[in-house]
């Protein structure tokens, strides 16, 4: 049996991988936090989601 070694098969998926770092940064919250769940706020501030509207805020400014 003959098997052909693969070359450069080494995929990243961009976008896979920062949903996984979010994921990641949610379980050490959870983990951390003392209550049984977290907050939506809480959540929001893990994720950066105000600074993340925020940028985007500034990004559609410009498009103006």
């Amino acid at each position: 049996m003959h098997v052909t070694p693969a070359r450069g098969t080494a995929v990243q998926d961009h976008v896979a991988l920062a949903e996984i770092e979010l994921c990641g940064e949610l379980i050490i919250a959870a983990s951390a936090a003392d209550e049984e769940r977290l907050s939506a706020d809480r959540i929001d501030e893990v994720l950066e989601v105000a600074a993340q509207q925020s940028e985007r805020g500034r990004t559609a400014d410009y498009r103006l």
